[in-house]
C-alpha cells in the first residue's frame, strides 16, 4: 500500500538514494528553500514514487487569496501524481490556504512553472526541464492555468535595430554611461544589481522579496559561465539605473555545436521616467555586442504575458516556447 513520509530533514532523504527513477532531487535544497513541509510518496513496495514540497509562510501576494505553493514536483507516473498532489491540497487547505500554486519552488526567483508548448528549439542553458506529462498531472488533478510565460528567438542578429544609436546619443546626453560587468569586482558587482533588481521586480507578477544572500548565490552558481562583455550596467553618477544580465548558451557546446546563441536571462532598470527606454536600449546594445561577439542568435528568455520585457522582446524575436503556471482553488 502507498505510503507517505513527512521528511523532517535531508538526511532522512539518504535512506532513499538510489531506489527509484526519478529526476535527481538535491536534498539540500530543503535548507536553501525552506519549505514548510516536503512529502516522499512510497509505492507498495516501499521504494519512492514521487515527492513535493509545500509553502503556505511568507507565500507571495495574490488577489484575495491566501497561497499554498507546491514545488520541487517530482513523480513516478499519473497514479503517484493523482496521490501526492490529493495530499498537498489536503494539507495546504488544512493550513487556512485557499489556492495551491504550482510548480513553484517556494517563490519566483527560484524554479516554477511548466513547459507547455516545446516548439522546434532544443533547451538553452539554465532552462528548467520536466517530463512532457507533468503538466497533465495538474490539469488532471483540477488545477488551471494562472499565468503564461514565454521565451522569444531573434534568429539574426546581423539586423542591427536602429533605434540603438539614437538611444545611444540621447542616453550618454544625459550622463548615463554602460559599461560591462567587472569581473574582478564580481561581489560587489552582484550587490549593484541586486539593488536594481529589488526595486524593477517589486511589481512583478507573484514577487515576494529576496535576501541579498540568496541573490548573491544564485548567481555565484553561473559565474564561470559568465562572458563579461555580455552582461552590462546603465550607470549614472556611479548609481546603477539598470543591467541586462545575457549568457552563452552552453548546452550548445555539450550537443557538440558550436556556441552561436546567446541568452538574455535578465532585464531590469529603475521605474524612472527619465530613463525611459533604458531597458530597449540595453538589450539592443547587448544584442549588438554579441554579434560583434560572432554570435548568430538572441534567446530573450523566460517572459510573463505581460511584462515590459515582452513587450522589448517582440520587436525582433518571436516565440519559441510557451511555459504555464498552474491553480486551484482550494474553497469548498
Amino acid at each position: 500500500m502507498e505510503e507517505l513520509i513527512q521528511i523532517q530533514a535531508p538526511d532522512e532523504l539518504s535512506r532513499f538514494a538510489g531506489l527509484t527513477g526519478l529526476p535527481d532531487f538535491n536534498p539540500q535544497e530543503l535548507i536553501q528553500h525552506r519549505p514548510d513541509a516536503h512529502w516522499l510518496l512510497l509505492d507498495a513496495k516501499g521504494k519512492p514514487a514521487g515527492h513535493c514540497s509545500l509553502w503556505w509562510r511568507n507565500s507571495p501576494v495574490y488577489q484575495n487569496h491566501r497561497l499554498g505553493l507546491v514545488g520541487h514536483y517530482a513523480v513516478a507516473d499519473g497514479t503517484a501524481a493523482r496521490r501526492l498532489l490529493q495530499h498537498a491540497g489536503e494539507q495546504l487547505r488544512a493550513h487556512d490556504c485557499t489556492l495551491a500554486v504550482g510548480p513553484m519552488d517556494g517563490n519566483t526567483w527560484r524554479r516554477y512553472r511548466f513547459i507547455t508548448e516545446r516548439g522546434s528549439e532544443p533547451l538553452f542553458f539554465l532552462e528548467p526541464d520536466h517530463p512532457d506529462d507533468w503538466p497533465r498531472h495538474f490539469v488532471s488533478s483540477g488545477f488551471v492555468p494562472l499565468a503564461q510565460y514565454f521565451s522569444g528567438l531573434n534568429s539574426d542578429l546581423a539586423q542591427a535595430d536602429p533605434r540603438i544609436e539614437r538611444a545611444a546619443e540621447r542616453f550618454a546626453a544625459m550622463g548615463v554611461r554602460v559599461r560591462s560587468i567587472d569581473m574582478q569586482c564580481f561581489e560587489a558587482e552582484l550587490r549593484k544589481i541586486y539593488v536594481v533588481s529589488e526595486i524593477s521586480f517589486k511589481d512583478n507578477f507573484l514577487y515576494t522579496p529576496l535576501s541579498e544572500e540568496e541573490f548573491l548565490a544564485q548567481y555565484r552558481q553561473v559565474q564561470k559561465y559568465v562572458r563579461p562583455e555580455l552582461v552590462l550596467i546603465a550607470e549614472q553618477e556611479g548609481r546603477p539605473l539598470g543591467f541586462i544580465f545575457t549568457i552563452p548558451d552552453w548546452l550548445q557546446s555539450q550537443r557538440g555545436q558550436a556556441i552561436d546563441t546567446v541568452i538574455v536571462k535578465t532585464v531590469a532598470v529603475l521605474p524612472d521616467r527619465a530613463h525611459a527606454g533604458l531597458g530597449t536600449f540595453l538589450v539592443g546594445q547587448s544584442q549588438t555586442v554579441a554579434r560583434e561577439l560572432g554570435y548568430r542568435r538572441a534567446i530573450h528568455a523566460l517572459m510573463h504575458e505581460s511584462n515590459v520585457s515582452r513587450n522589448i522582446s517582440a520587436h525582433d524575436a518571436t516565440t519559441m516556447r510557451r511555459y504555464t503556471l498552474f491553480a486551484k482553488s482550494l474553497q469548498s
